[in-house]
C-alpha cells in the first residue's frame, strides 16, 4: 500500500509546495514590512521632536513660551507649522535680534538638520502649514505670463512690479525677492509672515504659487534686460519721468545760467 501511494504522487506536487512556501513567506514580508518602516519613521520623527524641544528650549522659549503658547515678547506657534519655522529660521529672522515694526533678514545660525527638527517640534505643536517638497516649488515649465499677472494682481502693491520691495506704514517694509530661494518664497505665500497676507491652497493653488515663483526668477534673472537702460528699481514710468525731470531739467537750468551770465561777459567787454 505504501509502494502505491507514492506512486499516485503527482510529480509537480514539491513544486507547487515550494510555490505555496514562497507565497507565504512574500505574505509575511507584505504584512510585517510596512508596518516595520512605518514605526521606523515613527521612531525617527519622534527623535526629532525630542531634539527641536531641546533646541526650541534654548533658543525660542524665552520669547516664544515653554509651550510655544506665547509671551508678550513673541506670539503663540501653536498652530504655524512647520513651514512657518523654516521660513523664519531659514531666512535668519528669527531667533530675533531685538524687538521692532519688523525682523529683518539676517544671517542663518542654524543648519538646515536643525531647522527641520525645530520644525518637526513646533509642528507637533498643532497642525498648520507643512514645509513644501522640492517638486513643489520647482518652478520647471511654470507660466510665466501667468504668474507675472497673478503677482500684479496680489502682489505688486507692496513689493513692485520686479519684487525689489518698498516701504509700508509704521517702519514696516515689503523685502526684496531678488536672490530669495522658491522654498522660502512659497513659504510665505503659505504662512503670511509679518504684514503679508498668507495664500493657502484653497485661496491659491500650488501651480499659481509655481507660476509666481517663476516670474520673480525671471524679472530679475541675469538674463533678463531692461529697455531703458538703468531698472531704477523696476517703477516704470514713474521713476523714469521723475528722473528726467530732476536731471533733464537740472540740466536745462544750468545750461540756461551758463548761457546767460557767458552774454552779460560779452556784453561787458
Amino acid at each position: 500500500m505504501k509502494k502505491l501511494s507514492a506512486r499516485r504522487r503527482h510529480p509537480l506536487a514539491a513544486v507547487v509546495v515550494l510555490l505555496l512556501a514562497l507565497a507565504a513567506t512574500g505574505g509575511l514580508y507584505a504584512a510585517f514590512a510596512p508596518a516595520g518602516k512605518a514605526q521606523a519613521d515613527e521612531t525617527a520623527q519622534s527623535l526629532a521632536i525630542d531634539e527641536g524641544k531641546k533646541l526650541y528650549t534654548v533658543g525660542c522659549a524665552s520669547c516664544h513660551g515653554t509651550g510655544g503658547q506665547g509671551t508678550t515678547d513673541g506670539p503663540s506657534l501653536v498652530g504655524v507649522g512647520s513651514a512657518a519655522v523654516d521660513f523664519q529660521v531659514g531666512t535668519g529672522r528669527m531667533p530675533a535680534q531685538q524687538p521692532g515694526a519688523q525682523v529683518p533678514k539676517k544671517k542663518v545660525i542654524y543648519t538646515q538638520a536643525e531647522i527641520d527638527q525645530l520644525a518637526a517640534y513646533v509642528a507637533s505643536l498643532g497642525a498648520g502649514p507643512i514645509t513644501p517638497t522640492d517638486k513643489q516649488v520647482d518652478p520647471a515649465g511654470a507660466d510665466v505670463a501667468k504668474g507675472g499677472e497673478l503677482f500684479r494682481n496680489n502682489c505688486a502693491q507692496c513689493h513692485n512690479f520686479t519684487g525689489k520691495g518698498g516701504a509700508l506704514t509704521k517702519g514696516k517694509y515689503a523685502p526684496d525677492l531678488e536672490g530669495v530661494s522658491p522654498k522660502h518664497i512659497y513659504e510665505a505665500m503659505q504662512t503670511g509672515p509679518q504684514s503679508m497676507p498668507s495664500f493657502p491652497d484653497t485661496t491659491m493653488p500650488e501651480q499659481e504659487k509655481k507660476d509666481i515663483i517663476a516670474y520673480i526668477q525671471t524679472v530679475n534673472g541675469s538674463d533678463t534686460a531692461s529697455p531703458g537702460g538703468l531698472s531704477l528699481g523696476g517703477l516704470g514710468p514713474v521713476s523714469e519721468g521723475l528722473f528726467a525731470w530732476i536731471f533733464g531739467l537740472g540740466a536745462l537750468v544750468a545750461t540756461a545760467v551758463w548761457v546767460a551770465a557767458h552774454t552779460a561777459k560779452a556784453k561787458k567787454s
